[in-house]
């Protein structure tokens, strides 16, 4: 028998202009309907919200587009799910009246989405999440420590409760369809070259903290003296400080190149032409920068976070503390010691087992699995105390 299964989407950017324009720039929500859809008998709706009406069949996936929250509740409970699938654990007003619209066997999980900074920056979200614990059967999170934060809040019940409500899981919110291109297509392409070459994505912010990486990668230049080092970024906060830090250092100035903003599908390029792949992020829900470099096959040089450890599994490239420089040039310099095709060919083994679309897909249809048995033990008690 085929499980029925809600996916719900509360964001839109306004500034997009049609349905099909939204399944084109909204990857991951695309991309885990296919992947569960994939990974057992499933069948999939999308409930999204948008400024008008429409629907769109992509896949064999079923995408209803609805104005407000009540048509949406509606579209949702029309399919008759299993499972409803909601983005995004800041809605907790909204996911307690999708509740009351659904049948009684529909077991909600809520997902979270890099949204753990909301918690201390809106007291009344706080106040309100306390109706999550009587609406959501389970919540999602990349990494266990993402989960604490909501548990302080009253989100979430405190460690080792078994009532349904409590349950946490963790899976990837989302993996990647990049593959590697060619070597010696992907530098031609990207014209980065450097022995290693190392690769930055990400916003020029405090938090991917690009100044630290910037003086690691200086430091780490006495050993590899061939390396260089390409920066590719789409936001320009730390624009001027990085171009100072830069323009400092004689050592930086013939090594660094400010690449600027890149086309998302020419990327892949960029990740496959690179030996590895730097950032210094503070925090992060789930990394998508560093999911697409692996996919090409950069080894990672990130800081030691919750989501990278994940990612990395510890034992993929090399982690580095936060903030700082010299730990940085440490880990450039362990990994350029070592094989970096037998890296890469471990790299790839890794992806495909633990996060590509398909891993990312099995591990979704387990949990849902799991949390429908649970949904209709709770449904089952309820009745029988009732009746």
């Amino acid at each position: 028998m085929s499980m029925r299964v809600v996916q719900v989407n509360y964001v839109a950017d306004a500034a997009i202009p049609s349905p099909d324009a939204l399944l084109d720039r909204y990857f991951t929500l695309t991309g885990w309907s296919e992947a569960i859809r994939a990974a057992g008998t499933v069948d999939v709706r999308v409930v999204q919200r948008f400024p008008r009406a429409d629907r769109r069949t992509r896949g064999g996936i079923e995408y209803v587009f609805c104005e407000d929250d009540r048509q949406l509740a509606a579209a949702a409970a029309a399919f008759d799910p299993q499972i409803v699938h909601v983005n995004g654990i800041v809605f907790p007003v909204r996911t307690w009246r999708l509740r009351s619209r659904l049948p009684a066997s529909a077991a909600v999980v809520v997902q979270s989405h890099s949204d753990g900074g909301a918690i201390g920056r809106a007291p009344l979200l706080r106040a309100a999440g306390r109706l999550l614990r009587g609406a959501v059967d389970a919540f999602l999170f990349a990494a266990p420590e993402h989960a604490d934060a909501w548990r302080a809040a009253g989100f979430i019940g405190a460690r080792g409760l078994s009532r349904a409500a409590e349950r946490v899981y963790y899976v990837m919110p989302a993996s990647t369809s990049f593959r590697p291109v060619p070597r010696a297509e992907a530098r031609a392409e990207s014209r980065i070259s450097g022995n290693p070459s190392v690769l930055w994505v990400g916003r020029l912010n405090a938090n991917k903290d690009p100044l630290t990486a910037l003086d690691g990668f200086e430091r780490a230049l006495a050993a590899l003296p061939d390396a260089t080092l390409t920066m590719v970024y789409s936001t320009t906060e730390l624009l001027a400080e990085v171009r100072a830090r830069i323009e400092s250092s004689s050592a930086l100035r013939s090594r660094v190149r400010l690449t600027g903003e890149v086309p998302h599908d020419r990327l892949p390029a960029f990740f496959s032409a690179a030996d590895l792949f730097l950032v210094g992020s503070h925090h992060e829900g789930s990394g998508y920068s560093l999911m697409e470099a692996m996919a090409c096959g950069a080894v990672p040089i990130v800081t030691d976070i919750p989501t990278f450890r994940v990612m990395t599994g510890g034992s993929i490239g090399a982690l580095w503390k936060p903030g700082d420089a010299a730990d940085c040039a440490r880990a450039l310099r362990e990994t350029r010691a070592r094989d970096l095709d037998a890296e890469r060919r471990k790299l790839a083994k890794h992806f495909e087992r633990e996060l590509s679309w398909e891993a990312v897909g099995k591990k979704a249809i387990e949990i849902y699995q799991s949390v429908v048995r649970s949904r209709e033990s709770v449904v089952s008690r309820e009745s029988r105390v009732g009746s």
